[in-house]
C-alpha cells in the first residue's frame, strides 16, 4: 500500500484536475455519512471504484480516499462533525447553518458570498476532518499513523512520566490540509480566503490539547503519574471558532505580481493572524426568505422573549414582532433518588409560553 506522502506527492504533479462548483464539495460526505460506515467490508478494488465514483471530490481527494478503506468513514465523520457543530453554534442566530439534503449544494448557494458565515463553515469543517483523523489514528483505524511518540522526548522535570497514547494532532492537521485544501487556489481571492480560514480551524484545535494523567502507586499513593496528551471535546473547538467568528476581520485581496495577499479592508487596522477568521464580503440579509441563496428567513422561528442576545425576539425577529402561544406540556417533576440505584419522577402538566417570530 502506498504511504500517505507518496499519494500526496503524486497528487501534487497531477495537472488535469476537474474543478466542480465551489459549493458542491466533499461536505456531501457529511450528509451521507451512514452509507460509508461499512466501507471496510468492501474489497480493495470495489472500494477504490467507490472513491473514483465520488465526482464531487477533486482528483487529489479521490487519491487520498483510496489510501485506506477507513478514509471515507473517517472523513465523512469529520464533515458530519463540522456540519453538526455549525448548526449547534448557530441554532439561535438569524442564519442557523441550514443544510439541504436534496441538493448537491449542501449549504445552498450561500457560500457563493465570501461572508463571515462562509469563513466559519470552512474553519469548522477543516477542524472536523483534523479532529476525526487524529482520533482515528489513536484508535488504530489508519495504518499510516498512530500515537504521537515525539511527545515522549519533551522533558517533564520529574513531575510525571510520559505514557499512554498521546494523540498525533500533527498527522491530523497534515491530512486535513492535504484533503480539505486540495480544491483551493492561492491565485484567487476566494481561494486565499478559504485557505486562511481552513488553517484557522486547524489551529483552533491546538489550543484545545490537554494533559491527562493517571496515578500509580500502592494504595492510591500516586507515587508515579503517567500522562499523555489528547484533544478536548469538539464543542470546545466550536466555541473557540464562534468567538473568532464574532471578531472576524474584513479583508481585501491584494493582487501583486510576485505574491497575492489578504490585507485589512481599512488601512491602519491590524493584520489578521493565522488564528483569525477573515471575510471579503458583508453578509446578506438573513431576515427574509431567499431560496436563490438558500436563506430560509426567520419567520416562524422560536425566540427568547427575555434575552437580549442573538436568540432574543427583538434581534431574531428583525423588528417584525412575534406571536405568543400557550402550550400544555407533560414533563418530569418531583424526581427523587431511590437507594440503590434509580431515580423516580412524576409526570406533571405544565403551562408554557412560547414565542415565534412574525
Amino acid at each position: 500500500m502506498r504511504t500517505l506522502k507518496t499519494v500526496i506527492l503524486f497528487g501534487a504533479i497531477v495537472v488535469c484536475i476537474t474543478w466542480s462548483p465551489a459549493t458542491a464539495t466533499w461536505w456531501l460526505l457529511g450528509l451521507n455519512s451512514a452509507q460509508f460506515q461499512s466501507s471496510a467490508e468492501l474489497t480493495p478494488h470495489i472500494y477504490r471504484d467507490k472513491c473514483n465514483n465520488l465526482t464531487y471530490l477533486v482528483a487529489k481527494q479521490r487519491q487520498l480516499c483510496s489510501l485506506s478503506q477507513n478514509v471515507l468513514k473517517i472523513v465523512s465523520e469529520g464533515a458530519r462533525m463540522g456540519i453538526s457543530e455549525c448548526q449547534f453554534q448557530f441554532h439561535m442566530h438569524r442564519w442557523n447553518c441550514t443544510t439541504f439534503t436534496n441538493s448537491p449544494y449542501v449549504f445552498g448557494h450561500l457560500l457563493g458570498i465570501k461572508s463571515r458565515e462562509k469563513a466559519y463553515v470552512y474553519a469548522i469543517s477543516a477542524a472536523g476532518v483534523a479532529y476525526s483523523v487524529t482520533r482515528a489514528c489513536s484508535r488504530g483505524e489508519l495504518t499510516e499513523c498512530g500515537c504521537d511518540e515525539r511527545i515522549r522526548q519533551r522533558p517533564t522535570r520529574g513531575r510525571w512520566e510520559w505514557g499512554g497514547c498521546s494523540e498525533d494532532l500533527r498527522f491530523g492537521e497534515y491530512f486535513s490540509k492535504e484533503f480539505v485544501d486540495a480544491r483551493e487556489s492561492r491565485s484567487t481571492a476566494d481561494g486565499l480566503m478559504n485557505l486562511h480560514n481552513n488553517e484557522a480551524g486547524r489551529r483552533a484545535i491546538r489550543k484545545e490539547m490537554e494533559l491527562v494523567c493517571k496515578c500509580h502507586g500502592v494504595s492510591g499513593s500516586c507515587s508515579m503519574r503517567v500522562c499523555w496528551r489528547r484533544i478536548r471535546s469538539f464543542r470546545n473547538i466550536g466555541d473557540s471558532l464562534l468567538r473568532r467568528f464574532e471578531s472576524a476581520i474584513n479583508v481585501r485581496f491584494v493582487n501583486r505580481k510576485k505574491r497575492k495577499k489578504l490585507r485589512p479592508m481599512k488601512r491602519g487596522y491590524k493584520r489578521p493572524t493565522k488564528r483569525d477568521l477573515v471575510f471579503l464580503e458583508e453578509s446578506p440579509d438573513y431576515c427574509n426568505r431567499n431560496m436563490k441563496l438558500g436563506v430560509l428567513g426567520t419567520s416562524s422561528r422560536l425566540c427568547n422573549k427575555t434575552s437580549w442576545g442573538m436568540d432574543g425576539c427583538k434581534i431574531l425577529c428583525c423588528g417584525r414582532g412575534y406571536q405568543t402561544m400557550v402550550k400544555e406540556v407533560t414533563e418530569k417533576c418531583n424526581c427523587r433518588f431511590i437507594w440503590c440505584c434509580k431515580v423516580i419522577c412524576e409526570q406533571c402538566q405544565v403551562t408554557r409560553e412560547e414565542h415565534y417570530c412574525n
